[in-house]
């Protein structure tokens, strides 16, 4: 077994990012005035500037060894040849065919995907176009006006956040919801202002037993039955996203009106597949393709572009360099677009619920830092909110900036004061301010040299915080798809590197498994055994103040 911190390019990288600690990234821009065009990239849809990083060509070089100790270029080809590289669950990992417009066929255990995507495919366009045009008709004869999609992290999170990013292009022919939370308070929220005759249900669960996704999907149904006085109502206002077309059908779903999710499909890569269908029937067909189209172009770059001139690998490896090497435990997505304030929760879901892991391919623990916490806000909202953090606290979280050269509603004077801000925060996070200009600039303002010796060490900004930038052209659907299948390829490229399994999600289970168990005690009233006396406690609380 080969263990990633053995290699000798991660040992010569522990040496090196010891040196470079003692750099600062704005004296590596003065003695490289190439700097910019050394460390960027320009693919299709966006301009990939990774230059404010505490690196050098010595970095690079030695980050692109360890990505071929660590045989990224294998593992690669592995995963787009349909290997079984979810080992811990013996699964497939190919969200890319679901994406793929080359329709060559694609074989996985003696059945072509190609065909079960496409007929997928055939399917979503045929519901969509027929629910868009006022053919579906509800249980008293009326066109469905809303559309609510309930499911729970990746068959929410995916289809909500680019229905908000592309709601400009929307035509509005359905009006499309989302329930997530168990919390009532939500689908309370979602179905208040809404008609039965007139709300069309997508229940997007793979094995439709999902305790939050089932208890709001049952009490949608009981909204339904409720005002239409009858059962077989469901028929005709409920479809599902599912591997488990029994349950499905047990509920009162149609065989015809399941859409397919495969198990080589990981919830949080899947809003390419019928998880999409809000996304279908928000903005039309034709632009769920051209979703598809961003994203597939961006898998050919990553699966034929060189190591070095690859901006998921070089992602991955700049997290790598950040978080594992310097030390950095966080990082920062900063969306400097207002369609894409979901955006952080998304790569939130799919990055931390990949990579938070702490054993190895072998199940022995890490000796390192693997995938840092990500969190971050709308750009101008989080100037005014946690960028104070960012600039002048003693913890180092680098940032990813996104932004677009051209805005999707066009207001006066508006794009030029946002991207001012997205440039300049970033330099500013580099540059910093030391004590000596912060003084110099106090007195040229005339203050007192008591106020100066009072105000001056408050005003330093150390700066030497890295970050990367990109610059989309303008989002669209054909550019969102790419900026997500970077992520994406981003999230498999650190997997593999920190040698840890991304595509199962243990973590997920474990609080779900014993919150069935208390369920089953709160609704019973029954006692339970063997907890600690604060969950005893509260348990009994809750059930004294709420009976």
């Amino acid at each position: 077994m080969q263990f990633r911190q053995n290699l000798k390019s991660w040992q010569e990288l522990l040496i090196h990012a010891k040196d470079m600690k003692k750099q600062n990234i704005k004296d590596l821009f003065s003695e490289n005035t190439e700097r910019f065009n050394d460390f960027s990239l320009k693919v299709p849809a966006f301009l990939f500037d990774y230059s404010k990083n505490l690196i050098t060509e010595r970095t690079m070089k030695g980050l692109f060894t360890l990505a071929r100790d660590c045989q990224l270029e294998q593992w690669r080809e592995k995963m787009f040849n349909g290997e079984r590289i979810n080992t811990t669950e013996d699964r497939s990992v190919l969200h890319v065919a679901l994406r793929d417009r080359s329709t060559k066929p694609f074989i996985l255990d003696g059945e072509n995907l190609t065909d079960k995507v496409n007929q997928a495919l055939i399917q979503i366009k045929a519901f969509t176009e027929k629910v868009r045009m006022g053919q579906w008709l509800g249980y008293s004869g009326k066109r469905i006006k809303d559309v609510v999609n309930i499911g729970v992290g990746g068959s929410n999170l995916g289809p909500q956040m680019v229905t908000e990013a592309l709601k400009q292009y929307s035509d509005n022919s359905v009006n499309v919801h989302y329930v997530s939370n168990v919390d009532g308070n939500q689908i309370a929220d979602v179905l208040r202002p809404l008609d039965p005759e007139r709300t069309l249900f997508i229940i997007s669960s793979k094995t439709f037993t999902t305790t939050e996704t089932m208890t709001n999907a049952n009490t949608a149904m009981n909204w339904l039955v409720s005002a239409a006085f009858d059962q077989t109502a469901v028929s005709k206002h409920f479809v599902a996203v599912s591997a488990n077309k029994e349950n499905a059908g047990n509920f009162g779903i149609d065989n015809e009106n399941i859409f397919d999710i495969w198990d080589w499909v990981g919830g949080r890569f899947s809003l390419w597949s019928a998880i999409g269908l809000p996304i279908a029937l928000d903005l039309g067909f034709d632009k769920f393709i051209e979703l598809l189209e961003g994203a597939h172009e961006i898998d050919l770059h990553f699966k034929n572009a060189p190591l070095e001139e690859n901006a998921p690998v070089i992602m991955a490896l700049l997290s790598l360099w950040n978080c594992t090497f310097l030390g950095s435990q966080s990082q920062a997505i900063l969306p400097y677009d207002q369609p894409l304030h979901k955006l952080t929760a998304y790569l939130q879901q799919a990055e931390m619920e990949s990579n938070g892991k702490s054993v190895n391919w072998y199940g022995e623990e890490v000796g390192y830092s693997t995938v840092p916490s990500i969190w971050g806000e709308i750009g101008i909202n989080g100037q005014h909110a946690f960028y104070q953090y960012l600039h002048q606290s003693n913890n180092v979280v680098p940032a990813d900036f996104i932004g677009s050269v051209k805005s999707i509603t066009s207001v006066q004077g508006h794009h030029d004061t946002l991207m001012a801000n997205f440039f300049a925060q970033m330099e500013a996070l580099m540059s910093g301010v030391n004590e000596q200009q912060v003084r110099e600039d106090l007195k040229a303002k005339g203050r007192t040299q008591e106020y100066i010796d009072k105000v001056a060490p408050h005003k330093v900004h150390k700066g030497n915080r890295p970050t990367n930038a990109i610059l989309l052209d303008q989002i669209s659907a054909k550019s969102l798809g790419s900026l997500i299948a970077l992520y994406e390829h981003k999230i498999f490229s650190q997997g593999i590197l920190l040698q840890i399994c991304s595509f199962d999600q243990w973590g997920v289970e474990l609080g779900k498994g014993l919150a069935i168990n208390i369920l089953d005690a709160l609704k019973t009233n029954t006692e339970l055994d063997n907890r600690d006396s604060s969950t005893t406690g509260l348990i009994n609380y809750y059930k004294c103040k709420g009976r």
